[in-house]
């Protein structure tokens, strides 16, 4: 995929930083902000912190990336796809992807609380086919 093209299509520029996060997000799927700077420190010796918060907030602002909150852990991030849930592994805590549609619950929890939805994340806990 053209990353180059995609961050320009999304009015960033594309800093070598700033490809190095997506590409490393587009190969690992889900890291979070520690995994995110050691993988740039190969490439940028001298690569801060905040460089990288600041990179994936500017990213997250502007929804080219996606903010996955697994609770008791931290925050990890993916590049933006369409609405999905999370399953994570309790023991070695990798995180997959899961197409559901949760529209009917969505529905339901709205009209039973009489709020007005517009964001909503499901994760489910389990374990892995290799921690079973």
């Amino acid at each position: 995929m053209d990353y180059i093209k995609l961050l320009k299509e999304n009015n960033l520029k594309a800093t070598p930083q700033r490809l190095t996060i997506v590409e490393e997000l587009a190969l690992n799927g889900h890291l979070n902000i520690d995994q995110i700077y050691k993988a740039l420190q190969d490439k940028f010796p001298s690569i801060s912190l905040a460089t990288i918060y600041k990179n994936i907030h500017t990213m997250l602002d502007i929804s080219f990336l996606n903010e996955v909150k697994i609770p008791n852990k931290k925050s990890v991030y993916e590049l933006h796809k369409e609405e999905h849930s999370h399953i994570v592994c309790s023991k070695c805590n990798m995180i997959v992807d899961i197409n559901l549609d949760i529209s009917p619950l969505l529905k339901e929890a709205s009209k039973i609380s009489d709020f007005k939805l517009f964001e909503s994340s499901v994760i489910f806990n389990g374990l892995c086919h290799n921690c079973k």
